[in-house]
């Protein structure tokens, strides 16, 4: 059996055209039997899509061809048969919804912290490291000293961080999710809140279980991904729902929701 190439990608760039890009970008992943779920929006890309190697490459040259993604990155992982049925291209209001207004990344950011980087910096305990991902996202596994803001989706998290963090002195953050872009807008809530050290994890946990060998990892557990995988493990390898946890059934057989 051929082995099935997933592409995990986004990118936040000012793309006004986005409802005319759908169609097309639809169009171009059929043609080459690319699978997945992408999110289009005035803001950028964001999705997974899967399929023969020669395809997924295919369409990551096609979008990096638009000047606007031409820095698009994207992590990998293989698995032995599709992990999408079909091919969806959505258009939505924001890419990953923070529904928070004035919240944009091409313009404000935290700092990235390459994942070589990351235990370093979350062993230190002056700094507060978050879970910016959801409740059943955190129940398969997380980072060691991590919070969990118990929510269940990214809408929820302004006000998890007025009820929960220390707002007053404003301590050093340290913040992740599974591909890298909700800490990445989360960390432009952060700075407008008055914090002046906020750092995320470049590319997710994904990178980091990529890039940062088993034995040297702070990573407890496995990665929840939005597809049939249902999770990964530190390889990357799919567990294929092997285990899921009480609080994640319910969104095993949902469509994929980057909220």
């Amino acid at each position: 059996m051929s082995k099935t190439l997933i592409a995990a990608l986004y990118k936040f760039a000012p793309l006004q055209d986005f409802t005319d890009l759908r169609d097309p970008l639809k169009a171009y992943c059929e043609e080459r039997d690319v699978r997945g779920s992408l999110l289009l929006a005035s803001e950028g890309i964001n999705g997974t899509i899967c399929g023969p190697e020669e395809g997924v490459r295919d369409v990551l040259a096609h979008l990096r061809a638009d000047p606007r993604l031409e820095g698009l990155e994207h992590k990998e992982a293989w698995a032995d048969r599709p992990v999408f049925k079909r091919m969806k291209v959505r258009l939505k209001q924001e890419i990953v919804r923070l529904a928070v207004d004035g919240i944009d990344p091409n313009e404000t950011v935290g700092t990235y912290v390459a994942p070589e980087d990351w235990n370093e910096l979350i062993s230190d305990p002056d700094v507060v490291v978050i879970d910016t991902r959801n409740d059943y996202e955190f129940a398969f596994g997380t980072f060691e000293r991590a919070l969990n803001p118990k929510t269940q989706s990214f809408r929820e998290f302004p006000a998890w961080v007025q009820e929960a963090i220390e707002l007053e002195n404003k301590p050093k953050v340290a913040m992740f999710c599974t591909g890298g872009i909700r800490c990445e807008k989360a960390t432009g809530l952060m700075l407008r809140e008055g914090f002046e050290e906020v750092y995320h994890l470049q590319g997710g946990i994904l990178n980091y279980l990529e890039k940062v060998p088993e034995e040297e990892s702070l990573w407890k557990g496995e990665c929840f991904v939005f597809d049939d995988r249902v999770s990964v493990d530190h390889q990357l390898q799919p567990c294929w729902g092997k285990w899921v946890p009480e609080e994640a059934r319910h969104v095993i057989n949902d469509d994929t929701n980057y909220d």
